[in-house]
């Protein structure tokens, strides 16, 4: 279960992405056009997401239920706002992400009612413990990567602001070049503050 960005600001950050692997790949010596050489996959734009909630493999039979419980999982989300680059998870990091920054908590609460409807609609428990951390992914990486020393900076997060206007339900399909989403069932978000 995801909220959808606008296109512009996915695309704007699937473009920052692929500075960053140029950035990476001129560190390890590789040239800016040669992608087999910095360990990150840039994704592409229309595969951006902020995910709200994993559920994981579930049952086909599942899904009807998730998808007819998207609605009332609609709360309206306020301006987010795209932070500082993280690497997940920290400490053998295997994805580049961008965190979002939610002022009016308005994303969280979304996620806290999303994950309490979903249980409720199919008894699927989160694997997760942890507190929810708002982010997008924008790239994949091998475990093998190095960053850049200290005096080679990654270029900055684009400043971009935005209001999601979708909640949706996907199911990803996994391949050798990545994973493909398809929305399953999708709602509008009432607007927020």
């Amino acid at each position: 279960m995801a909220v959808d960005p606008p296109l512009q600001v996915c695309a704007e950050l699937a473009s920052w992405a692929r500075l960053v692997a140029g950035v990476v790949r001129s560190a390890r010596g590789g040239r800016r056009d040669d992608s087999s050489h910095s360990g990150i996959r840039p994704l592409e734009a229309d595969s951006l997401h902020l995910t709200v909630c994993f559920l994981g493999a579930r049952p086909v039979g599942e899904i009807e239920g998730l998808a007819a419980a998207l609605a009332e999982c609609a709360a309206p989300v306020g301006e987010l706002s795209v932070g500082a680059p993280l690497l997940l998870p920290p400490r053998r990091p295997r994805a580049l992400a961008v965190e979002i920054r939610d002022p009016s908590g308005a994303l969280a609460r979304l996620q806290a009612q999303t994950v309490r409807i979903l249980s409720e609609a199919s008894g699927w428990e989160p694997a997760e413990r942890r507190g929810f951390r708002a982010h997008v992914t924008v790239a994949r990486m091998r475990a093998e990567t190095r960053w850049p020393a200290a005096d080679q900076p990654l270029p900055p997060t684009p400043r971009l602001r935005f209001r999601p206007q979708r909640l949706a339900l996907y199911r990803s399909w996994l391949a050798p070049a990545g994973a493909s989403y398809e929305t399953v069932a999708s709602c509008d978000l009432a607007p927020g503050d």
